[in-house]
């Protein structure tokens, strides 16, 4: 539809292709011919009007930075320079007296009061998929509840209507705007909290924690660069190398070619993903070099930047998981999972049972050991969960998350 569009087909003959109503086709030919003037403007200044148009609209600081080839925090810093910012409305809840949640838009005032009192905000999973499940939703909620028995006023960020999280009670305010950057800096900027917590809503708020930190949030308490070191797997392999704990062979490839070479070098079978999505999605078993070959062909925009992380796979393994809980100094780790299924079978997908019922004592007090030790060498302040896989009476592993499980 948008490339028919953009190629100069009308809303009549779009509408006898594709029975959509013509008053739908007719606001995305609006967009198309938009993007178009923005388009003009290419490596230059947008005028005041046009962006105030394209913002009115709906396009993001982000699609307008891509649009314009500029950086994403310039587009911002022009547009907050020429006072066009975000408006927040009220949408109160049906028979409950002071129930409401606030939607922003850029083409009215801002409606939403604001209090005195100190503010934690909390960042929420979005959309539940495997990344970030009904499971970190309630995380957030039992956030929400802690902060305001603090007495903090607690504030919610999150766009899913289907949870928890998102009930008008649950928090102090409830802001129903999507997990980006740009939208949690305008709430941040409005309501001035304390901080932020990125840690209970999933892999979505940990994915634009650095980049809210370098626009001057105060992300709490697990630092970003805590964070950058559990994702990084360049780094965190070099933490574990240090701390004396053992992981699979693995490596990151940015080409068909490097991916050839660390296959021969740790052998197949392999586990496979990509290193920019979402918890498991794109993870897949590669037992020959056709597989891989296959896999590699179909990632899209494979490269150095953007590569495909591979790890040996352990076959017939037991996978488990821990929890901890720390404050910079020491951990506690209140529980161990076993896993039902065996190793490769995402988090997401499979179930697990607590106390562990197979694991040998020797293995659950290692599991303890590692624990403690790398959520103490990474500095963690709140939650860690750790992914062990158990081979040849050996434990291995995984991957660390600093974030609530």
């Amino acid at each position: 539809m948008y490339e028919a569009l953009r190629k100069g087909a009308s809303v009549d003959e779009l509408y006898r292709k594709t029975y959509i109503k013509p008053w739908f086709i007719q606001q995305m030919k609006e967009l198309v011919e938009l993007e178009e003037q923005v388009l003009r403007y290419k490596g230059k200044r947008l005028p005041e009007e046009l962006l105030r148009k394209a913002k009115q609209d709906g396009f993001a600081d982000r699609y307008l930075a891509q649009l314009l080839g500029v950086p994403e925090k310039e587009v911002r810093a022009r547009r907050n320079a020429l006072g066009i910012v975000k408006g927040w409305e009220v949408v109160p809840v049906s028979g409950v007296e002071r129930g409401a949640y606030y939607y922003s838009t850029y083409r009215g005032m801002d409606h939403v009061p604001l209090s005195s009192k100190k503010k934690i905000l909390v960042l929420g999973g979005g959309p539940n998929r495997i990344g970030q499940g009904i499971e970190f939703d309630y995380c957030c909620v039992h956030a929400a509840f802690a902060i305001r028995d603090a007495g903090y006023e607690s504030i919610m960020v999150n766009c899913n209507p289907e949870t928890v999280s998102t009930d008008y009670d649950t928090s102090d305010k409830l802001y129903f705007e999507p997990l980006t950057v740009e939208d949690i800096l305008a709430i941040y900027q409005k309501e001035k909290p304390e901080g932020v917590i990125v840690q209970f809503g999933g892999q979505t708020p940990l994915n634009i924690a650095a980049q809210l930190a370098e626009a001057g949030v105060r992300i709490l308490p697990t630092s970003t660069d805590t964070i950058d070191l559990a994702e990084d797997r360049d780094r965190f392999r070099k933490m574990m190398v240090k701390l004396q704990i053992p992981q699979p062979e693995s490596g990151m490839a940015g080409s068909l070619e490097e991916a050839m070479e660390i296959a021969v070098r740790i052998g197949y079978p392999l586990m496979v993903r990509p290193s920019y999505v979402l918890g498991g999605r794109g993870m897949k078993i590669v037992l020959d070099e056709e597989m891989l070959k296959q896999y590699v062909q179909a990632v899209v925009a494979l490269s150095p930047e953007r590569p495909i992380l591979i790890d040996k796979f352990l076959e017939d393994a037991i996978e488990t998981e821990a929890d901890a809980i720390a404050d910079g100094k020491d951990a506690f780790v209140p529980a161990i999972m076993e896993h039902i299924e065996y190793a490769g079978v995402h988090s997401g997908d499979s179930a697990c049972v607590i106390p562990p019922v197979n694991i040998p004592s020797k293995h659950l007090e290692t599991i303890e050991e590692y624990t403690r030790k790398i959520a103490i060498e990474l500095g963690v302040v709140g939650l860690i969960n750790i992914q062990y896989a158990i081979c040849d009476d050996r434990v291995y592993i995984l991957e660390a998350n600093p974030r609530a499980s």
